[in-house]
This record gives C-alpha cells, sequence and structure tokens, in this order.
C-alpha cells in the first residue's frame, strides 16, 4: 500500500510539473530574440514559438543527409503573433500533431493556420492524477520544494516520464500514430509538439532521428538544445525562486533538459526491445518495412 501511494503520489506531483510548465511559459514567449542561423538544430527565428526547429539538416553515421522542410519539433502553439503567424504558414504545414495532456490544451488551444490540421495525440493520457491542482505552489514556496523536490527528487521524476514515455499504453499508441504518419509523404510537412517542446516532443524526435541513422552523439546535441530556447523564459521565475531560498537547482530541472531524461528513455527502450529497431516494431507496431520507409523518405546523398 505504502507503495502504491508513493507512485500515486509522483504521478500526481509529475503531472503538476508537466502543467506548471506549459502554464508559465506562456507569459516568457516574447522574450527570445530570433535566431536566424539556419544551422541543423537551431530554432527558425520564429520569436512566438522559440522552440519551433526543422529535424532536418543532420547526417546519419553512413553519411546520408536528413531532408529539410518535412517535419519539425516545437513548444505548444499559443499566444503567437499575427507575423509570426505569417511565418508559421509559410512552412505550408499539413498536420500539427499535439502532445499534450486535455488540460493542456483546454488551457491553451493550439492556434494554427488555416488549413492545417490539428492531431492531438495525449502521450501521458495514462498517468493517473487526482487531487487539486495548486501548480503556483510548487515554486511559490521554495522552502518546501527544496524538500520535495530537492536533492535529486525532481530529476528522478522526470526520468520516471521518460521512461513511461515507452511503457504507457497511451504513449505506445500515440508515438505509434504519429510516426506512422510522419511516414506518409501525403500528410507532410508536419509538426509535432508538446507544452515547451523538450521532453513528450524531445523523445519524438531523437527516436526517429536515431531510427534513421543519425548519432547518438548529434541526437543528444539535438535534445539538450532546448536549453538554449527554454530556459531563457524563465529567467525571472528561476531568480525569484532562488532570492527566496529556493535551490536554483530544482527550476533548471523542471523547465530545462538534461541528459540523464533522455538516457532514462533509452536504457527503458533498451532493456525492453533490445534496439531502436525493435522498440518501433515490437513497442509501436511498425513493421521494418515501415522503418526502411521512413528512412527512405527522410534521407537523400545529397
Amino acid at each position: 500500500m505504502i507503495n502504491y501511494s508513493k507512485k500515486v503520489y509522483n504521478n500526481y506531483m509529475l503531472v503538476l510539473i508537466i502543467l506548471l510548465s506549459s502554464i508559465i511559459f506562456i507569459s516568457f514567449t516574447n522574450a527570445t530574440e530570433p535566431e536566424q542561423e539556419q544551422t541543423p538544430g537551431k530554432c527558425l527565428g520564429i520569436v512566438s514559438i522559440p522552440n519551433l526547429r526543422d529535424i532536418g539538416g543532420y547526417k546519419t553515421s553512413n553519411g546520408k543527409n536528413v531532408a529539410r522542410g518535412l517535419v519539425y519539433r516545437s513548444n505548444q502553439l499559443f499566444n503567437i503573433s499575427e507575423s509570426d503567424m505569417l511565418l508559421l504558414t509559410k512552412l505550408n504545414l499539413k498536420n500539427a500533431f499535439d502532445l499534450r495532456t486535455a488540460a493542456e490544451r483546454t488551457k491553451n488551444l493550439d492556434e494554427l493556420p488555416v488549413g492545417v490540421n490539428n492531431i492531438w495525440l495525449d502521450v501521458l493520457a495514462d498517468v493517473p492524477a487526482s487531487g487539486p491542482a495548486n501548480l503556483n505552489s510548487l515554486l511559490s514556496d521554495p522552502l518546501k520544494a527544496n524538500i520535495e523536490l530537492g536533492d535529486g527528487k525532481v530529476e528522478e521524476l522526470f526520468k520516471e516520464a521518460y521512461r513511461q514515455c515507452i511503457s504507457l499504453p497511451s504513449a505506445q499508441k500515440s508515438y505509434r500514430e504519429l510516426f506512422l504518419s510522419l511516414g506518409d509523404e501525403n500528410q507532410l510537412p508536419a509538426l509535432f509538439h508538446c507544452a515547451t517542446g523538450k521532453d513528450r516532443t524531445g523523445w519524438a524526435a531523437a527516436a526517429l532521428l536515431t531510427l534513421i541513422g543519425v548519432p547518438m552523439e548529434t541526437v543528444k546535441e539535438d535534445y539538450m538544445r532546448s536549453n538554449e530556447y527554454i530556459l531563457p523564459m524563465y529567467d525571472n521565475v528561476i531568480q525569484e525562486f532562488v532570492s527566496a531560498g529556493g535551490s536554483r537547482s530544482i527550476p533548471l530541472a523542471i523547465f530545462g533538459v538534461k541528459e540523464e531524461y533522455l538516457n532514462a528513455a533509452f536504457d527503458e527502450m533498451q532493456t525492453k526491445y533490445g534496439s531502436i529497431e525493435n522498440y518501433f516494431s515490437e513497442g509501436l507496431g511498425i513493421s521494418v518495412l515501415k522503418q526502411s520507409a521512413l528512412r527512405d523518405l527522410y534521407l537523400s546523398d545529397l
């Protein structure tokens, strides 16, 4: 009973943390300067959507190139300025896949160019949570947060969330539909996103890039780049938390990404399936033939 209660509490805390990051994020989306450099993994310079990035441009281990302009990863599409919506329109998207929870979607509905299909894939639908969600209290009481989330506790929550991205039935169902759609050229260009574009989106991008042959070192570099675009949004929140006696490591762990998070997902994948190919075939039900088609769609010698 104690172990069950602890698991429920951890799941509850995890959901609160995810929701908290998505809510606070809204107030700071206009603080980022545009990034014009079009090297692989860099943001597209659309200020209202600071973590919007093309997954293309990378090289695989065998020297092939990942096509640009087919798939984009992003933070949530909310509070977008009129000028930035025009820039988003120029991507000619056909589909936008929303990996957020129902509560996140209700709070901040996607804003999309006319004609773009909005497809909801709730990765964390099977995470149980209950009780009133006093979200702001997580960071408004730094001394309490130090006790409940400090000393590596919040990192453990996130690592568990990443393991759930592999094992939860809702995650398997969601990622299956996402990757099958991304393997259909008639549904491209497409975009997938969660709240801040770093966790659920981070695993989706890492899994796809790994499957098509991008080296692990590059995959992790792409994943870690979210810190460049997301953490500045929370600078005031972090500073206030620290000034009130909170440990800086706590908000950094919540609002940013750490390599250990992604490692937890890959470790879970390796333990359950042995390889990225088996994860796609056995975990997601995506055949070897369709995996090969994914590679053919995204890779070229040019």
